[in-house]
This record gives structure tokens, C-alpha cells and sequence, in this order.
């Protein structure tokens, strides 16, 4: 392994840890908020901010952001940074390009919920692209900063301005309980304030202490902002044309991802308590996937992307390169399935009682329990998910984004027809097998090119990710004797056999715990190394 290589793998896995722990707190606020609402507002309130007005605001920031941080961040030869920054700042108008048409859709294209229920709908719409575009304003100072592995930054930065927005939601849900929709609004474009201070306030407070030696990209205020340069385009043209073609390809991606929002909002196949109650589902749901997978994903893509060169065939890569790339997918691929494997096996029969102690009745009697234990194996197949893509999308070059652009279409319409269809006859269910449908296809295109791309290279990155037999048989049994324990103490004792229930559960997932580290060591040591590696000690 290089030396280079080990810098990368160790910024990345500590990268990941310190995600982890924002994602952890993000949760923590997120859930901790949703059980407070649901006491002060109503589930139709729910559904309108948490699908509709949050879609709006990921919908623009996807767009206005995501191709452009890809190309930024991407390892490219001629790598000029004040042309970077100069494109990255195209995010700015383009925010309010996706602000004024999906505004207007918002308003006027898709049904509008009763006023009477949910208040002031329209200063909410307005609100959330408000937020959208003030937090494109800083979007250069998260590449640069995210680019030079300034990991607890953006921990400390998302943690505050969560935990800020929060508070001011809280505040107002209470005190101005007839603003309606404005609460949540006003609470995000503060948030959105208070992210650009941050970032601002952090980096000029850097530059101040760099001499002209420093390889930091940014030396004065000047330097932060779009500028005419000598001798060099205002943008690198490779760059932008790279751009464009992720652009196309994150239109569809964004649309994969939420697909069942956009399903709801165009559509309206469900109401809005429905959609109130899928999307409190959701949230306790992708609770492994956000909290685990998704950093996992990010650190990933940060790692491949910064130790292969885009676009080059695997036989012009260095060797040692190569070896690392296949370890780590092999690695990664197995604890995140291991992950998946575990909380599929458990979510099934602790689903009635999290929903219950999290929402009461609310949640916990109809469709929530059912809804739960399904998105428990739709875990599964995004843990597999996210690790064969964030490959793909780190290695690919122009040609292979242009490829993959027109397959996009096909798993978009895919999860468009397969929505439409299942949810007429499963209801709320039908939208996460719908997911499950789409996945699965996208895990089978991304193996494919991974295959082929280490084809002839003589490593096999596939090898050796399914568990041992030893683990499997614990993770059957475990499900089994949940399952018994459910069934009999959850449905006909009271709260203190919940207790026997829940230390029933702890009993066997020490044994699965058990059962992986006597049987799955390298995992474990390169578990365990990715860890230590990533605390700050180490790296002192």
C-alpha cells in the first residue's frame, strides 16, 4: 500500500467516523423534533412539510449543487482552482433558476392542502427557496474544505445549524402555533443564515494564518468569489462538459432517490396524513441508512475518486492503487451487509414496539408496523447499493456518464410505473417495493461494470463478501426466537414483559456479534484499523 494510498484510506475512514456522528446528532434532533410535533400539529402538517416542502428544497439544492461538487472534487489532470471556484459559483444562479420553476410548480402544478389545515402554504413555499439559494452562497467554501479534509468542520457547522433550526421550530410551533407553515419555513432560512456565517466566518479566519507556501487553494476574501483570470478561460471547458453530463445524470438520480415524494406530490396517490405517516416511517427507517451507509457512501466516493484517475481503464492505474480500490470494496461491501443482514433480521419483530414507544398509537396501530419491517429489507438492498455506486460514479469518465445517463431513464421510468402500479395495491407498502424493484436493477448494472472493470487485472473485489455459514445460521436463529418473543410477550402482556422482550433481543444480537467476530476476522481487523486510524490521536 502507498503511502499516499494509506493518507487517503485513513482521511476517509475518519471522514466516515465523524460523519457518522453528524448524521448520529442530525437523527437524534430530526426524531427528537417529529415525536415533539406530533403532539402541537397535526399529520397532515407532517405530510405537507416533510414531503412536500422538504422535496422542494433537496430538489433545488440537488440540482443546483450536486454535478458541480462531483467535477470539483473529482482528481483531474491541469486542475486549475480559481477556475474551480468560478464554477462552483454557477451554482448561485442556478439555484434561482430551479427556485422561480419549482416554486411556480409547487404553487400552482401539483394540489395545494386545505388552508384551513395547514396554513400560510404559500409563504412556506417561498421560504424553503429562499433557504436554497442562501446556501449556494457558500457552496465553494464546502468543496474547498471537504477537498482538503476539513472533516470536523462540517460536523460542527451541520450540527449547529441543526440544532439551531430546531430550537426556532420548537419555539414557534409553540408560541405562533397559527403561522402554520411559515414556523417550519422561517426556522430553515435562519438555518441557512446561520450555515453561511459559519463557513465564512471559519475560512477567513484560516487564511489569516497561511503564508504564501500554503497549498490551500483560497489566500484572501477576494480569492472566495468569481473573478476574471489572465490567460485562462473563466471556466475550464473539459470541466464544464463534465458537468453537464452529471447534471443530466443527477436529474435522474434525484428522482430515483425520492422517487415516492415525487410520486406523492405529482400524483397525490396518498393524502397528506398518509403521507405524514410514511414519511415518520421513513424517517425511523433510513435510520441505518442515513446514519451508517450514507457516510460510508460519501467517504467512499471521496476515497476512489481521489486514488484512480476518472476515466482511465484499470491497466493504466498504478497496481498498488488497484489492490487498495479492491480491498476496500470487499471490506466495505461486507460490513455494510452484515448492517443490512441485522437490521432486517431485527427491525421485523421490533417494529410494532419502536413505533409504538415513538409515536404511540399514532404510528404504531394500522399500516406503520408493516411499512417498518418492509423498509427493514429495503435497508438491505441500499447498503449493497450505495457502495457499488459511489465506485461507479468515482471512476467513470464522460463516456460512461453519457452511457449511464440513458440507463437512468430506464430505472426512472422503472420506478415510476412500478410506484404507480404497486401502490394501488399495496397502498404505502407498494412504495418501498417499488424502491426494492429499482435498486436491485441499479445493484445489478453497477456489478457489471465493476466486473469489467477489473477485468483482466486478476482481482476479484466480489470475492469473499457473502457472511460465513456460522453467521447466517445466528442471524436465522435470531429471527426465529424475536419473532416467538414478539408474538407472545409484545401482543399479550403489558410494558413490563416489552422490557423481556427487548432483552431477549439484546441476547441474540450478542450471540450474532459473537458469531462475526470469531468467524469474520479480516473484516474485523480492518473494521477495527479504519477506526483507529480515524481518531485524532492517531494522527498527532
Amino acid at each position: 500500500m502507498t503511502i499516499i494510498g494509506s493518507r487517503l484510506l485513513l482521511k476517509a475512514a475518519q471522514a466516515a467516523t465523524y460523519n457518522m456522528f453528524l448524521q448520529l446528532i442530525m437523527r437524534l434532533m430530526t426524531f427528537a423534533l417529529n415525536a415533539f410535533s406530533l403532539r402541537f400539529i397535526s399529520k397532515e402538517m407532517l405530510g405537507v412539510v416533510n414531503v412536500r416542502l422538504i422535496l422542494l428544497y433537496s430538489t433545488g439544492l440537488f440540482i443546483a449543487t450536486e454535478a458541480l461538487d462531483r467535477v470539483a472534487m473529482s482528481k483531474l489532470e491541469n486542475k486549475h482552482w480559481p477556475q474551480v471556484i468560478n464554477l462552483i459559483w454557477l451554482s448561485f444562479p442556478l439555484s434561482l433558476v430551479c427556485g422561480l420553476v419549482l416554486g411556480f410548480a409547487w404553487l400552482y402544478g401539483f394540489q395545494r392542502p386545505d388552508q384551513a389545515i395547514t396554513p400560510n402554504y404559500v409563504y412556506g413555499v417561498l421560504g424553503f427557496v429562499l433557504a436554497t439559494v442562501i446556501y449556494c452562497t457558500c457552496r465553494q467554501l464546502f468543496v474547498i474544505t471537504s477537498t482538503f479534509m476539513f472533516i470536523k468542520l462540517r460536523v460542527i457547522i451541520n450540527g449547529i445549524s441543526e440544532l439551531f433550526k430546531c430550537v426556532v421550530n420548537i419555539i414557534l410551533v409553540i408560541y405562533f402555533p397559527h403561522w402554520g407553515v411559515i414556523n417550519f419555513a422561517l426556522s430553515q432560512v435562519l438555518s441557512a443564515i446561520l450555515y453561511v456565517i459559519c463557513y465564512y466566518g471559519y475560512v477567513i479566519y484560516y487564511m489569516r494564518g497561511l503564508d504564501e507556501s500554503s497549498d490551500f487553494p483560497v489566500k484572501k476574501v477576494r480569492d472566495l468569489f468569481p473573478r476574471r483570470l489572465e490567460g485562462k478561460p473563466f471556466i475550464d471547458k473539459h470541466q464544464a462538459l463534465l458537468a453537464v453530463s452529471i447534471f443530466k445524470q443527477c436529474l435522474l438520480k434525484q428522482f430515483l432517490t425520492e422517487g415516492e415524494k415525487y410520486v406523492m406530490t405529482i400524483f397525490a396517490v396518498l393524502s397528506f396524513a398518509d403521507q405524514g405517516i410514511y414519511e415518520m416511517v421513513n424517517h425511523l427507517g433510513s435510520l441505518a441508512a442515513r446514519f451508517i451507509f450514507l457516510p460510508i457512501e460519501e467517504s467512499g466516493y471521496l476515497f476512489f475518486s481521489q486514488l484512480l484517475v476518472r476515466g482511465e481503464h484499470v491497466s493504466k492505474q498504478k497496481e498498488e492503487n488497484v489492490k487498495l480500490a479492491t480491498s476496500v470494496i470487499r471490506y466495505l461491501l461486507k460490513f455494510v451487509t452484515m448492517i443490512g443482514l441485522v437490521t432486517m433480521v431485527f427491525g421485523y419483530s421490533y417494529s410494532y414496539l419502536t413505533l409504538h414507544l415513538y409515536g404511540g398509537k399514532v404510528l404504531s396501530v394500522g399500516i406503520g408496523p408493516s411499512l417498518l419491517r418492509w423498509y427493514c429489507v429495503y435497508v438491505l438492498i441500499i447498503s449493497i447499493n450505495g457502495i457499488t455506486e459511489c465506485f461507479y460514479f468515482a471512476t467513470m469518465g464522460k463516456k460512461e456518464v453519457d452511457s449511464y445517463n440513458q440507463k437512468m431513464v430506464i430505472f426512472s421510468a422503472i420506478l415510476l410505473v412500478s410506484s404507480l402500479l404497486l401502490t394501488r395495491w399495496f397502498g404505502s407498502v407498494g412504495f418501498i417495493f417499488a424502491n426494492c424493484i429499482n435498486m436491485i436493477s441499479r445493484i445489478i448494472h453497477s456489478i457489471y461494470y465493476i466486473v469489467h472493470y477489473f477485468q483482466g487485472s486478476g482481482y476479484k473485489p466480489f470475492k469473499g463478501v457473502w457472511p460465513s455459514k456460522t453467521v447466517v445460521v445466528s442471524l436465522v436463529v435470531a429471527f426465529i426466537i424475536t419473532t416467538l418473543s414478539e408474538n407472545y410477550f409484545c401482543c399479550h402482556f403489558g410494558y413490563q414483559w416489552r422490557v423481556v422482550h427487548i432483552c431477549i433481543g439484546a441476547a441474540c444480537g450478542l450471540g450474532v456479534l459473537l458469531a462475526v467476530y470469531l468467524t469474520e476476522t479480516e473484516m474485523c481487523e480492518f473494521v477495527v484499523k479504519q477506526y483507529k486510524a480515524s481518531q485524532p490521536k492517531k494522527l498527532e
